[in-house]
């Protein structure tokens, strides 16, 4: 199986999608000025205690108050807790860490008020997302993520994977990571150390030391509450850094600030692989070049077509998601309902288990598979969904099928679920019920290039327009396109853009801005 990371960064937003043997599995898109990631770290202040939940409510910055429950304190939250405002104390001098107080641990079922008060400075780290009306979830057991390992501050200990199988191997990682880590640091080895040698490691940790020294820093000099102190690295690199493996072919970027943010990144965890990240600079849109806005369009929606006819049916809700199989117009089986019905179902197994990945579906999914009578096929399709969903790094249970036929599955959600909208608004008449006549509709692309080139001066820009469209428009020897150039000047590029639906059109100058041409009769 090969790997390809393929990234369109566009002025507000970027989409990132990872395909595996050009299918693909994993897609994310994240607003470009979006906060309050996963894994980013701030100076908060406790604004509002709630005793019946053990909870408090902590003021980052964010819109709606972010939550803290005491479970997320942490055992060790009295040393660090110290350790702050011994920190905050002094704005000149940085109280070194390996001089800071171990305190004893925190009871494991006491009372928030006993432990915080109202108006109390805090150092936090986002583990969820805001999802619909809730807040940003937080813990106070602060950790910095890197490729091999995960550096936790008041913490002595050092764990290693559990997918890490030999005992020499296990041994061999923790005695060396006891021998080069500092005081009060602990530190998780993770799975891809396996193997690695001791230079990569304590050049790894020390990257990860830098951080902890530049978040604390912040937080000796934050004028002013609340105060981003650590921002993890950008979706992409994130990605790549829990994805990254040598299976990987290509990482195509289409933004030249990314390109080498991606590279440099590369470049720093395995010098060798570094030629796989390469610059896309073709035409099309990069989704468009690679397949991916015709996978996006037929994979997102409401329903979801498989094989032979067979499809499903996804619908969210508040608290879960619900999944129905159907056989659709599918021909019978010739061995019978019976084995029609587990070819169908095996099926859906593989669709719904990519499905989950591509729309980062979380929560409980309860999945309605096609009634079928033998126990032994249940148990199959049991076996092919774990399978399956083997390549998921989130976590998640699979439970058999109930004797209603239902499959029940907890999927681990930190973020909301990608929900791309795939019903196109009409592009003729914007919601109005009357439409302009088609045939006018390339004079008024005139008219629009016209008026740019002659009345505001720009003579370099790019029409994106339905691949349909730019067929027409590029049709003949002496095409419509060829004409605009000839009229209007050579500046003028005419781009097939499959996002767009038929008659909608887009203009970009030559930095890649959106010229908003539209008239006032085409905004609803």
């Amino acid at each position: 199986m090969t790997s390809e990371l393929v990234v369109d960064v566009q002025p507000k937003e970027i989409s990132i999608a990872l395909m595996e043997d050009k299918n693909l599995v994993e897609f994310q898109k994240e607003e470009r000025n979006l906060s309050f990631a996963v894994g980013d770290m701030y100076l908060g202040r406790i604004k509002k205690l709630m005793p019946g939940l053990n909870a408090c409510f902590v003021d980052i910055g964010s819109g709606k108050d972010a939550f803290l429950h005491y479970l997320d304190l942490g055992p060790q939250f009295h040393s660090y807790q110290k350790y702050v405002k011994q920190v905050i104390s002094d704005r000149k001098k940085l109280f070194p860490i390996s001089k800071a107080t171990i305190l004893p641990d925190i009871e494991k079922e006491g009372a928030i008020s006993n432990i915080v008060k109202q108006g109390q400075e805090i150092i936090v780290q986002i583990v969820k997302e805001p999802i619909s009306t809730k807040g940003p979830r937080l813990t106070c057991e602060l950790s910095f993520a890197g490729r091999y390992l995960v550096l936790i501050p008041f913490n002595d200990k050092v764990s290693v994977s559990q997918k890490i199988k030999s005992g020499a191997e296990r041994a061999r990682l923790k005695q060396l990571l006891q021998s080069i880590k500092p005081k009060n640091f602990g530190v998780i080895v993770r799975t891809v150390a396996e193997g690695k040698r001791v230079a990569e490691l304590d050049s790894e940790l020390k990257s990860l030391l830098k951080h902890w020294e530049e978040t604390i820093t912040k937080v000796q000099k934050a004028a002013k509450l609340p105060a981003l102190v650590f921002e993890e690295t950008s979706r992409t690199v994130a990605m790549l850094r829990d994805l990254f493996n040598p299976s990987y072919e290509n990482i195509f970027v289409n933004d030249e600030s990314v390109f080498n943010e991606v590279r440099n990144y590369v470049e720093h965890i395995a010098p060798e692989r570094v030629g796989i990240v390469k610059r896309y600079t073709g035409k099309l849109p990069i989704f468009d070049n690679f397949g991916i806005t015709k996978q996006i369009k037929s994979s997102f929606g409401r329903t979801v077509s498989f094989k032979s006819g067979a499809y499903l049916i996804i619908e969210h809700t508040e608290a879960l998601h619900v999944v129905d199989v159907n056989s659709g117009n599918r021909s019978k089986s010739a061995n019978g309902q019976e084995a029609n019905a587990m070819d169908v179902n095996l099926g859906a197994a593989d669709e719904l288990a990519r499905q989950l990945r591509l729309r980062d579906m979380g929560g409980i999914i309860v999945v309605d598979f096609i009634d079928m009578g033998l126990a032994e096929n249940r148990q199959k399709l049991y076996e092919r969904m774990c399978q399956n969903m083997q390549k998921d790094r989130a976590k998640h249970n699979i439970l058999p099928l109930s004797k209603f036929g239902l499959m029940q599955i907890t999927r681990q959600r930190v973020r909301p679920s990608i929900d791309v909208t795939t019903d196109e608004d009409c592009p003729t008449c914007f919601g109005k019920g009357k439409i302009k006549p088609s045939i006018l509709f390339t004079d008024s692309l005139e008219n629009k290039i016209d008026y740019m080139v002659n009345k505001l001066g720009v003579k370099k820009f790019t029409l994106h327009i339905h691949p349909y469209v730019a067929a027409y428009v590029n049709q003949g020897i002496v095409s419509l396109k060829r004409k605009w150039q000839m009229k209007y000047g050579l500046g003028i590029k005419v781009i097939p853009d499959q996002s767009l639906s038929f008659l909608q059109y887009k203009f970009f100058d030559s930095h890649g801005q959106e010229l908003d041409m539209k008239e006032e009769s085409e905004m609803k």
